[in-house]
């Protein structure tokens, strides 16, 4: 099976659901990954994982994954669980 079945070109970068690898140039390697999962409700504790996904050069490779995968808790892409779901009911509406 091909590891990037469902490429697509987002924002100008390249995406690929099922390609993983973008994981090696975030801005959270080498972090605990508990400041991406912060507890719900805790916005302060959000905004700093928010903060690293701001200089994060795969924030949007990070996002579409998010997206595709339906990540349901976290800090992914500098986007809550909140906000994401947002994006999927745009995306819906304008598709």
């Amino acid at each position: 099976m091909p590891t990037n079945y469902a490429s697509y070109v987002k924002w100008g970068q390249n995406v690929t659901i099922t390609d993983i690898s973008w994981r090696q140039k975030g801005a959270c390697q080498g972090l605990d990954p508990a400041v991406f999962f912060p507890d719900e409700g805790d916005e302060v504790a959000a905004s700093v994982a928010i903060s690293v996904c701001g200089t994060c050069d795969v924030r949007i490779a990070c996002l579409e994954h998010a997206l595709a995968s339906r990540e349901k808790e976290g800090v992914w892409g500098g986007t809550t669980e909140r906000e994401r779901r947002r994006i999927i009911r745009q995306r819906r509406r304008t598709a």
